[in-house]
């Protein structure tokens, strides 16, 4: 028989939760079984990112291994396909000797990354809805309210899927939200300014015992370099550079040292 019915229930009751509380999660599924198994076709085991489940995948070996691909998953972001063979050797051996096979689906469940925009001003305002398009849950902090979606900075909502960008209209407020946001999870921090003005505003930190390696976190000035002067050109320069982090691309252009046919 496969999963209790009420096991099923609090499984999906629960992932039902941590997706709608924001709280990243992954869901194992047994998706093909060949040969002697613990396992059955629709078994499931949840995983959240500190190690807690709930559900039964089969036991032993295979319960953790794929306890552990699922938490990886989580680390990564992305969701994978797992093949496990239930021998003591051989090709994603578990060590185990039921001699079958068991293919397991783990799908990650994370909500949208947040980009928090310090500054709702003729930057902000492009860059939030660019950050939109690409799917994430953009935010702003504004002292203007018909410019924000938030009137402070929240340091304690800011997690490691956030990614904060410091765009005020002076190099003082983007120094005064600096100081809030840089001992935080942040994935990503950009501030925009001259390097003339980005060079006063960290060696007021400096002075102040900020260490080096927070100071070395800060991207900036912010964004690549892709020569628009334009507000939304610059927004797009900011975005750019916070896909680049996301995805830990190079930044560089695709057809840089490709041939034509390459390309094609």
């Amino acid at each position: 028989m496969g999963q209790e019915e009420e096991s099923l229930k609090d499984i999906l009751g629960a992932l039902h939760q941590s997706v709608a509380a924001g709280e990243p999660v992954a869901l194992a599924t047994v998706v093909d079984v060949q040969g002697a198994s613990p396992a059955q076709v629709g078994f499931k085991l949840l995983v959240w990112p500190d190690g807690r489940i709930l559900g039964n995948i089969g036991g032993g070996a295979l319960a953790q291994q794929v306890r552990e691909e699922a938490l990886a998953a989580l680390r990564e972001g992305r969701s994978r396909l797992l093949h496990r063979a239930l021998r003591e050797s051989g090709p994603d051996a578990t060590g185990s000797l039921c001699g079958g096979e068991v293919t397991v689906f783990v799908e990650v469940y994370q909500p949208a990354p947040v980009l928090l925009i310090v500054g709702g001003g003729n930057i902000g305002r492009p860059l939030a809805e660019m950050a939109r398009l690409v799917g994430m849950n953009a935010q702003v902090v504004d002292v203007q309210p018909e410019r924000a979606t938030l009137l402070q900075i929240h340091p304690d909502a800011i997690t490691s899927q956030t990614y904060v960008v410091l765009i005020t209209e002076s190099h003082e407020s983007d120094e005064r939200a600096l100081r809030q946001v840089l001992d935080t999870a942040a994935a990503y921090i950009g501030m925009i300014g001259s390097r003339r003005k980005v060079a006063a505003v960290l060696d007021h930190l400096r002075a102040d015992g900020v260490p080096e390696e927070r100071l070395a976190q800060v991207r900036a000035p912010i964004g690549l370099d892709l020569g628009g002067r334009s507000p939304a050109e610059i927004a797009l320069a900011i975005l750019a550079e916070i896909v680049q982090v996301r995805y830990g691309g190079s930044g560089q252009p695709r057809s840089l040292g490709m041939s034509g046919r390459e390309q094609a």
